[in-house]
């Protein structure tokens, strides 16, 4: 356990910073809010491990078929969907692929969803309505631990076989001992006390943010640093896109414009289109036959003098 774990664990406590907080400056507020929100972020580091494992697990189910669900309310349901609802567009992955699993509307009707974090059954249910199975993985996501909505349907999940994760900013909390794999972020009081919108909410963005970003990684939803299953189906979207195909099928601006329209704007059947010199539906068979990885089937194709 680290020596930052021990000083500042509990996300309740009043921060040393606070008293007086009231009285200052703008600019004294803003440089203590910065301050506290990088070591809301160095939290991180002693637990890269464990999210490591959560992103492989996250790999695996997918590949297998599985799905993955974000559970959460309050701020830590509204960061995950917004983890969430970037996947398709940056990876092209299906929008059901990463569901958030919410108590009530995320944007709307704040009071009642605020109300039903504190309904376990509820958890239960919306786990029941997805239909989780053996074959998926969930993450809670809880500042405190402790949120009944997030418990039970992590409870529920467990009781369905579903392999289950948990992110939270205190030790020794019934989440961190609910879930097989656990990241405890050690961000400790807010400036605000309690207010885990705060750093704590910054760390599990950056968390989730990682998680399925290496997770998605790992998939072969990128090619170097390269979006490339992303759907090129606006202006700046297809200028990205352009400059990956050049960059790597070496072929010219005009021979990789007229693949991406013959491919639907779908960057990876371009790709395996300009390096095998394939229609686009070889080219979306020959992704299918290895998992939709780009890198693996273009290395097919060019192992197998497809150039």
């Amino acid at each position: 356990m680290t020596e930052r774990y021990e000083r500042a664990s509990y996300t309740e406590g009043l921060h040393p910073k606070s008293p007086g907080l009231d009285t200052r400056s703008a600019e004294e507020l803003v440089r203590l809010l910065w301050e506290d929100q990088l070591e809301g972020l160095t939290a991180l580091e002693d637990v890269l491990d464990r999210i490591a494992r959560v992103a492989s697990v996250f790999a695996e189910v997918v590949a297998s078929g599985g799905r993955v669900f974000y559970v959460g309310a309050g701020t830590s349901g509204r960061l995950a969907l917004v983890d969430a609802i970037e996947l398709p567009s940056t990876f092209g992955v299906d929008p059901g692929l990463v569901t958030v699993l919410f108590p009530g509307k995320p944007f709307s009707e704040i009071v009642e969803a605020e109300a039903q974090e504190d309904d376990l059954q509820a958890g239960r249910r919306k786990v029941e309505e997805a239909g989780v199975s053996g074959g998926d993985l969930v993450i809670g996501i809880s500042a405190s631990g402790r949120t009944p909505f997030v418990l039970g349907a992590l409870e529920e999940a467990k009781a369905r076989g579903a392999a289950t994760a948990g992110i939270t900013n205190n030790p020794g909390t019934p989440l961190e001992r609910l879930v097989e794999y656990s990241i405890v972020l050690s961000t400790g009081p807010e400036l605000i006390s309690g207010s885990t919108r705060l750093k704590a909410g910054t760390a599990q963005k950056a968390v989730l943010n990682i998680l399925s970003t290496a997770a998605l990684i790992k998939l072969g939803r990128v090619y170097d640093g390269y979006m490339i299953s992303l759907r090129a189906n606006n202006e700046k979207l297809k200028a990205r896109a352009l400059r990956a195909l050049t960059a790597l099928s070496g072929r010219s601006a005009k021979e990789a414009e007229k693949a991406l329209s013959a491919a639907n704007g779908e960057v990876d059947t371009a790709l395996v289109m300009l390096v095998g010199r394939l229609p686009a539906q070889e080219a979306r068979a020959m992704l299918e036959m290895h998992g939709r990885n780009v890198r693996k089937a273009v290395e097919a194709l060019r192992k197998g003098g497809g150039e």
